[in-house]
């Protein structure tokens, strides 16, 4: 199996070239990426805690799901591919925003991301591939924001700045 590789892009989301995935997040390179937050009626977020095994952030709480797009995939299919591997559900998915962040982790490497943010609504209860979570809950939107300012060190450094953007465009926007 050949070494997945992330879509280099310019900050207009045009693509510029591919690299290996491990190589962006060493040369820090801007790379498109997607962050999936799943929703249940009773408006709480779908968190996943990463699998003990990860070569980054094991064990930290985050959204859903997130990836890297493949070269010729859009975004929703890139989140609808993702979910279910992760996950092991599918359900549909509106991409409500993207932006840029540069977040470096303790072990040298740097997500420089033009993230697409979706949202997908679900009510059961995943059956998720161990080999990329570890566990997962449910918890009201509010309480994370609480939460994350009383224990950031249990989120992921991704996680945290991609929140803040979620609640600010829920704030001003009626989903």
């Amino acid at each position: 199996m050949s070494e997945e590789k992330v879509i280099l892009v310019n900050e207009k989301d045009e693509q510029i070239g591919l690299m290996p995935k491990l190589e962006a997040h060493e040369k820090a390179m801007l790379h498109r990426a997607f962050s999936v937050f799943v929703l249940n009626d009773n408006n709480q977020i779908m968190l996943q805690q990463r699998a003990h095994h990860k070569y980054h952030s094991p064990l930290l709480w985050t959204n859903t799901c997130c990836s890297h797009q493949r070269e010729g995939e859009t975004n929703i299919q890139a989140g609808t591919r993702r979910l279910q591997e992760e996950m092991g559900f599918v359900t549909e998915l509106k991409e409500l925003f993207h932006f840029i962040y540069k977040a470096p982790f303790d072990n040298g490497l740097t997500e420089h991301e033009l993230d697409h943010v979706m949202i997908g609504y679900f009510n059961g209860d995943p059956k998720i591939n161990d080999e990329e979570v570890e566990s997962w809950k449910w918890m009201a939107i509010e309480d994370v924001k609480s939460d994350m300012e009383i224990h950031p060190e249990i989120y992921t450094v991704w996680f945290k700045i991609i929140f803040e953007e979620f609640y600010h465009f829920l704030e001003d926007h009626k989903l």
